[in-house]
């Protein structure tokens, strides 16, 4: 086989996911040992499949023998250098955080997320799945303690000031709204899409404990004590979110194409997030092999949400933003 530059073939673009590192140092399980195979396709987390099948058959380079009507589909593993900002409430404990990949690369004990994404496409019809698994670490040094109880201060002594887990699952339906043919080989195009984005979520607030602490505070009785640390932690938190949004792809030449992708969901409706949304813009480079292609994939991805539990003492909020640059590989065929 001989590698070339794909031809006109009709761009499909994923919606981003996220892909995690382990961090260095011995691996206790065969998790992080795909993890570490994984982020060889990226520096870590979310990728855009980007597939257009050609107009005419007879546009369509020796090898490819999918038309419009046929299913398309393309498998992405990508990686996202993620920065984290916002704050979180555990058990009636706020903190303020901004911290930069390189703050998470020292406390976490994986750097990034596992990402991958999937999408199935027929005609102007598609649907798509993302998955997203990440085990972010806060240093102290980076974190505010907001409301302080006497004699508790944000831990410099646990690995993280504030551990974040999540799982986020997204999936739905697109549909091409429009298509505008340009010079040979080129295009521009818009897509509207719809569905659900499902969030997991624990937060562990680590503290240490120093002086007279005062432990009549309903927030400190709760606390999970071991020596001179102590840990608030919000449980599993998990909620789905509608969402609707739009992509705009370019494609430059018939192996160089941009997209920009942009939704929002939760709307405040029951068992939803407050507000949730989501940017991105990727460029991608492809590559014609016979029955397959390969993409390669860079841009940058904005991701938050602002959700609520409880009141008081009792309340476990999210108002977090995850951004950063992406990298990635998809497979398509």
């Amino acid at each position: 086989m001989r590698l070339r530059p794909a031809v006109d073939i009709r761009g499909r673009a994923l919606p981003f996911l996220f892909v995690i590192a382990p961090k260095w140092g011995p691996l206790r399980s065969l998790r992080l040992v795909v993890v570490v195979v994984a982020a060889l396709f990226g520096f870590s987390t979310s990728v855009v499949y980007a597939q257009a099948p050609a107009d005419k058959p007879e546009d369509r380079p020796k090898g490819t023998v999918k038309s419009p009507d046929d299913w398309r589909f393309g498998l992405t593993a990508y990686g996202w250098a993620t920065s984290m900002s916002g704050s979180v409430t555990a058990r009636g404990n706020t903190v303020n955080f901004n911290a930069s990949i390189f703050d998470l690369f020292q406390k976490s004990d994986s750097l990034a997320a596992w990402d991958s994404y999937f999408e199935a496409d027929k005609g102007r019809f598609g649907l798509y799945a993302d998955f997203v698994w990440a085990r972010l670490g806060v240093p102290s040094s980076a974190a505010t303690y907001v409301n302080p109880i006497r004699g508790v201060t944000l831990s410099a002594q646990a690995n993280a000031a504030v551990t974040q887990s999540m799982t986020i699952i997204e999936a739905g339906a697109l549909y091409e709204l429009a298509k505008w043919q340009g010079s040979e080989g080129s295009f521009t195009a818009v897509d509207g899409f719809a569905g659900l984005r499902y969030w997991n979520m624990s937060t562990d607030v680590s503290l240490d404990i120093s002086g007279n602490v005062d432990f009549t505070d309903p927030r400190a009785q709760r606390f999970d004590r071991s020596r001179s640390i102590a840990t608030a932690g919000t449980g599993t938190l998990q909620w789905a979110d509608p969402l609707i949004g739009v992509r705009l792809r370019h494609q430059f030449t018939p192996h160089q194409e941009i997209q920009v992708r942009g939704d929002v969901g939760g709307f405040g409706i029951p068992g939803a997030a407050l507000f949730s949304w989501q940017v991105a813009g990727v460029y991608s480079y492809t590559w014609q092999f016979d029955g397959y292609a390969l993409a390669a994939v860079g841009g940058y991805r904005a991701l938050s949400t602002n959700i609520n539990f409880g009141s008081g003492n009792d309340a476990n909020n999210l108002n977090l933003l995850l951004h950063g640059p992406i990298v990635g590989l998809t497979v398509k065929f």
